[in-house]
């Protein structure tokens, strides 16, 4: 059975006429085809499940997000994950921008010149993707801010929103019973944050997880492992009393990502004054 996603900020009836309409052209295909809409997106966070879900069910994903910084992100995550993607409404907008010469109502900024800001942006999502889950250790002194938590503490998505905002991510997975890289530990202290969350909340997302695999995995999901898990992890942030802890549970990225740039910002303004 082929997957097809429609997701949209709206109701997903653009999209969802758009698709009905180009399906016309592959009648012998219907019965092959699980199509499922995703509407009234907001978060975040509810893109990063939609797209996990998609990678794992291979699916193609098609949407339909006026938001700039959603279409953004959906198209690079989307690409990390490497998920098929239509985007119905960002070439539309871009058009009718350049014929109209005005930007799109609540999205400021959407044909910004290539300037410098721009490029460290993108240089930023880069370093992202290059240093997350404890990839390239060694280049860790090129970070801004560092992540650290368990599986399933956000940890890749809140690296991938602040590379948005233009900050140089790296983020460094806990182990049960494996000791963080020392390189971690060298790292200015008060610009690591570490994640938590309650055991029964990332059991939960764990077993979502597992679901998604079939089963494989099954003890990396089980309240017990993830009890002993966050014990592990909690033990080593006490050994650093400088580290910034962050209780993740029933926050959005945005709200986490809030909280992080308000300590790094007040960290700076007090070196400066």
């Amino acid at each position: 059975m082929r997957k097809i996603y429609i997701l949209s900020d709206g109701t997903g009836r653009t999209a969802s006429y758009a698709l009905e309409a180009a399906m016309m052209q592959f009648q012998e295909m219907r019965d092959e085809t699980d199509i499922e809409v995703f509407s009234e997106i907001r978060t975040l966070q509810q893109i990063d499940q939609i797209i996990e879900k998609a990678s794992l069910e291979g699916a193609l994903i098609i949407y339909s997000l006026v938001d700039e910084q959603s279409r953004q992100y959906m198209q690079t995550t989307c690409r990390h994950y490497i998920v098929e993607t239509v985007d119905l409404m960002g070439p539309l907008l871009m058009k009718l921008s350049a014929h109209f010469e005005k930007q799109p109502a609540g999205t400021p900024g959407l044909y910004q010149q290539l300037n410098k800001e721009y490029f460290k942006r993108i240089d930023a999502i880069q370093f992202a993707f290059t240093h997350d889950d404890g990839q390239r250790i060694e280049e860790l002194p090129k970070a801004e801010i560092v992540l650290v938590g368990v599986s399933r503490s956000f940890k890749t998505p809140l690296s991938i929103y602040l590379a948005y905002k233009g900050w140089f991510v790296a983020n460094v997975p806990i182990i049960l019973g494996i000791e963080p890289p020392p390189e971690l530990f060298q790292f200015p202290p008060q610009r690591v944050f570490a994640l938590t969350n309650s055991a029964f909340e990332l059991s939960k997302l764990r077993q979502t997880r597992v679901e998604f695999l079939n089963g494989y995995a099954e003890d990396y999901a089980s309240l017990e492992y993830v009890k002993n898990e966050l014990a592990w992890a909690h033990n080593i942030y006490r050994k650093q009393p400088q580290w910034h802890v962050i209780h993740v549970s029933r926050k959005s990225i945005e709200e986490i990502s809030m909280e992080i740039l308000s300590y790094v910002r007040h960290n700076q303004n007090n070196l400066s004054s």
